[in-house]
């Protein structure tokens, strides 16, 4: 599968389940499917150029290197199965449910996301594509809304990861991008981050994004004792992925809009 579209958004899968009823700029994509047994029913990342083997660490990652490698569109987007962006604002009753996740600690984590298990509601209010060439008109790039951590970037990693991962990366940061390092500062001593890997971008940024991000991430990977990585802490590329995005937009001081996700909770089949 090649695709030349103008727009494509790129829904990445990692297993079988519920495709929702979407225009033709959403594209399904299996990553990892050199590893799956499913026989998966939508295109996989594991055809012409592509990384599929190194799924189990670099999570959505290989899905969005066969698309680097292997398409080539005017505007190119990266959602998930069942994340997606939306313009529409959230509906009053969703809105006034948000009451209750200050009592329950969750209003920052969920910050920018509409939990739902709402399908037919919603499916409607995914970005389209005159609102994708809308944005891109007026902004560089489109980002999920930033989640506010109650710690900085750096002690929220340190809570759930390795903090040995960041002191490789900043290494490869300082002799590989020596100029990002003050990017690199102000995201990890900073309490937002736009999370999920996911993205709008035009093909020039695209491209320098892609040349940029896999550099350092292959340079990570060769460097890291892969086999130390266990259960949740093997999708440790793409942990440090995201953090990356944040740099590089950083760096760039790129005019980006963030739009609200829809989560949905039961995307089942």
């Amino acid at each position: 599968m090649i695709t030349n579209s103008l727009v494509k958004i790129y829904s990445i899968y990692y297993k079988n389940g519920l495709i929702p009823d979407l225009n033709k700029m959403y594209q399904p994509l299996m990553a990892g499917n050199v590893l799956s047994d499913d026989n998966p029913e939508i295109p996989g990342d594991d055809v012409f150029e592509n990384i599929s083997e190194k799924n189990p660490y670099y999570s959505e990652l290989t899905g969005i290197y066969w698309v680097w490698k292997n398409t080539n569109h005017e505007i190119t987007g990266i959602c998930h199965y069942r994340r997606y962006f939306t313009a529409l604002p959230e509906p009053f009753l969703y809105r006034l449910k948000r009451l209750f996740y200050f009592p329950a600690g969750l209003y920052k984590k969920r910050f920018g996301l509409i939990y739902t298990s709402n399908i037919r509601l919603f499916t409607p209010k995914i970005l389209s594509e005159p609102e994708v060439r809308f944005y891109l008109q007026q902004y560089d790039a489109v980002l999920p809304v930033a989640r506010k951590l109650k710690y900085t970037v750096e002690t929220h990693y340190r809570r759930y990861h390795y903090i040995n991962d960041l002191t490789l990366l900043k290494s490869i940061i300082q002799q590989k991008y020596p100029d990002f390092e003050t990017a690199y500062t102000t995201v990890f001593q900073g309490k937002k981050l736009h999370a999920n890997n996911m993205f709008i971008l035009k093909k020039p940024l695209f491209n320098e994004f892609m040349e940029w991000w896999f550099d350092i991430l292959s340079e990570f990977e060769r460097r890291v004792d892969l086999s130390k990585k266990l259960g949740y802490q093997k999708r440790i590329i793409g942990f440090i992925a995201e953090r990356l995005l944040n740099v590089w937009m950083v760096q760039k001081q790129l005019n980006y809009i963030e739009l609200p996700v829809i989560y949905f909770k039961k995307l089942k089949k």
